[in-house]
This record gives C-alpha cells, sequence and structure tokens, in this order.
C-alpha cells in the first residue's frame, strides 16, 4: 500500500469513517427474522411478499430532510414507511401499525462489537492531533450506538444519515460532517468499507478516501478498480502508513 495521491497526507486535519462494517460489525443474537411477526398473526403470505427484512429503510442516497426535525418525527417516518409497505404486503389495516412498530424495533435491536484495530488506531490518531469522526447510514441515536461499542470517548464528532437529513453518497451529508469538523474537503481523509457511500461519495466532495478491504469482510466479490486521490487497505493499522 502506498501513500496517498495527489493533495498530501500532511494536508489531512480529519479522518471521517463509516461505522458499520468499517468499526464494528453484527454479532448474535441476532435481531429477529421479520417474518416471525407476520407468523405470529398468521399472515405468511404477506411475509413471503415483505421479501428482505431491511430492504424498507430509506435508499442510500435518499434525501429526507422534512422528516429529520427531531427525533420523533424522523421515528414516526420510519414507522409510516414500514405500515404502508405492510399494508402493500396485504397485511389488514387494523393490524399494519402494530406490527410497523415492531419491525421498527427489531430492526434497530443490533448487537455489534468492534473490530480489534479500532480503539488502538483511533487513539493513535487523535493523539497526533487529528479529528476522529464517523458519518453513518444509521438511525437517530449514534452517540449511543457509539458508546455502547466502547468509541464514545474516542470520536470527536458523529454524523448520522437520520440527524443529517440525507444518507451517503447525498452531498448534504458529507457537508455537514465536513462542517461539524471545522475542515475543508481537501483536509479530510474518509475510510470506509462500501464502495459508493465511502469511496466515491467522499471523492465527489474533494475529500481523499480509503476503501477498507478486510480479508473477513461481508461485502463480496473483486475489489474495484481504485480511482485517483484514493488508496485501499486491509486494516486500519495501514492508515499510519498513509498519514
Amino acid at each position: 500500500m502506498g501513500a496517498l495521491r495527489p493533495g498530501g497526507p500532511s494536508d489531512v486535519k480529519a479522518v471521517i469513517f463509516d461505522f458499520y462494517g468499517t468499526l464494528v460489525r453484527m454479532v448474535p443474537p441476532l435481531p429477529p427474522r421479520h417474518d416471525t411477526f407476520f407468523l405470529r398473526r398468521g399472515l405468511p403470505e404477506a411475509a413471503a411478499r415483505w421479501g428482505d427484512q431491511w430492504s424498507a429503510g430509506p435508499r442510500d442516497g435518499e434525501e429526507h430532510l422534512a422528516h429529520s426535525a427531531d427525533e420523533e418525527t424522523y421515528t414516526a417516518w420510519e414507522r409510516e414507511r414500514l405500515r404502508l409497505r405492510a399494508l402493500d404486503c396485504g397485511v389488514p389495516g387494523d393490524q399494519a401499525e402494530e406490527l410497523a412498530a415492531e419491525l421498527d424495533r427489531a430492526i434497530k435491536r443490533l448487537r455489534v462489537e468492534l473490530f480489534p484495530d479500532v480503539r488502538a488506531v483511533l487513539a493513535r490518531l487523535r493523539e497526533h492531533g487529528l479529528t476522529v469522526a464517523i458519518c453513518s447510514n444509521w438511525f437517530w441515536d449514534l452517540g449511543r450506538a457509539l458508546d455502547e461499542a466502547g468509541i464514545g470517548d474516542l470520536v470527536d464528532v458523529a454524523v448520522t444519515s437520520a440527524r443529517a437529513g440525507a444518507r451517503k453518497p447525498h452531498p448534504r451529508i458529507y457537508r455537514a460532517v465536513l462542517d461539524e469538523c471545522g475542515v475543508a474537503p481537501g483536509q479530510a481523509l474518509f475510510v470506509g468499507d462500501m464502495w459508493e457511500p465511502d469511496v466515491l461519495g467522499p471523492l465527489a466532495q474533494g475529500m481523499r478516501a480509503v476503501h477498507l478491504w478486510r480479508p473477513d469482510r461481508a461485502v463480496q466479490g473483486a475489489a474495484p478498480p481504485l480511482p485517483g486521490r484514493a488508496e485501499r487497505i486491509d486494516g486500519l493499522h495501514a492508515l499510519t502508513g498513509l498519514l
């Protein structure tokens, strides 16, 4: 792994990380499958129509600023999406709202753990005077998730799509994290495991990017060719060779 291309690592004042898949991974007990809530109500056909458990949330790149005014508004919007999806799948109207609330709670019932390299790397970046930030397509309370993962004390800035009003790779969420870090795009290095949200999106906003390609990654297939102002690493300790 070589040094970062144009711009120079010495210009970096903030390192911005994706959260899930980059710093943490899901561990058992896993959230309950969505079909358990349908089957409990005797709705197997609706469960089959629902499809992918995670497909009812906002799409990557979606802007939802009007729904991000506060936590209550955002949660109501999340549940309304689920309720409408349930109705489309054939759930009776008098059951759809309660089912949506149960599904919402289940989707957010995630247990995560840090990858082994995370705490040491974040601590070292801060020791060198760099701002450590998180920018994640996540639910409202990202701060609580960071504390539960054990890194709340090592993160200076945390921006979640729920509060920013848009999901990566929408420009709004990147502008939000840059503003909170108080840096220009060329002074930020974005690190993440997903190609469009964590590499192409930040590059389009003028940041440099590092594609994290862990040996035990969840994303399968071949790694895409790297564009300029980007690098690829197989673990976070390799960041010290780039900065």
